[in-house]
């Protein structure tokens, strides 16, 4: 859920012109099994939209009495005339912590920052949408001293079942060497089940290539519940 969602904004629109939640998701994946929190807010108004979200694991390896990764990303789209296009800048960035035995260290998720064009499309009644993304993105202490690159992100959103279910999610692609390649994917699909307007549970599926240090591509789902405010 490092990237989550970036971008369930969408979906937030059937709930009204300002909204944030808060999810909790236990992670399923294999030498996982731990607690992620995230708080999202979209506010829209006259000359576009900000999105911001703040991820907290908690319990990874032997870190219990504390966070052991803490993310934050916010976003902000200006929307240009009448159309669909946008200019979107972001920043993220982190920091995270290990534990193993008497041993421990701490490590940092260098800063980003992106700007672009977003292309945004939704229905006249909101159940269904998508955005893309082509972004200039900026990464601070690159490991092939390279700061320059770019991302590619898709976004969308499809309400149904008379808005009980939600199906949402994104996918990001960039550039960025690390030991395994130099390209990384992650993308996390979220289906929910709405009890209320207030409240759902369900989860997501992180399918993730090269990312967070990891070889190769990786499955891993997650049981979560959301509490809309």
């Amino acid at each position: 859920m490092k990237k989550l969602v970036l971008v369930l904004f969408v979906s937030l629109l059937t709930l009204g012109t300002f909204a944030q939640n808060l999810q909790t998701h236990y992670d399923m994946g294999k030498d996982r099994g731990y607690l992620t929190s995230t708080v999202e807010m979209f506010r829209p108004d006259k000359t576009g939209n900000t999105f911001f979200f703040i991820d907290f694991d908690y319990g990874v390896g032997d870190v219990k009495n504390s966070p052991a990764l803490a993310y934050f990303e916010i976003a902000r789209c200006f929307t240009l005339g009448k159309s669909p296009f946008s200019w979107h800048a972001e920043y993220n960035g982190g920091f995270g912590q290990w534990k193993a035995g008497t041993a421990s260290g701490a490590y940092s998720i260098s800063n980003a920052w992106l700007t672009g064009i977003d292309y945004s499309w939704n229905a006249k009644d909101f159940s269904r949408g998508f955005s893309l993304k082509a972004l200039y993105k900026n990464i601070a202490n690159t490991a092939d001293s390279k700061p320059n690159s770019f991302q590619l992100t898709g976004v969308w959103y499809l309400n149904f079942a008379k808005g009980k279910m939600t199906f949402s999610g994104f996918a990001d692609l960039w550039r960025e060497k690390t030991g395994y390649g130099n390209m990384i994917f992650l993308s996390e699909p979220q289906l929910w089940y709405n009890c209320t307007k207030k409240f759902a549970f369900g989860g997501e599926v992180e399918l993730s290539n090269n990312f967070a240090g990891h070889d190769g591509f990786m499955i891993n789902p997650t049981a979560g519940l959301k509490y809309t405010f």
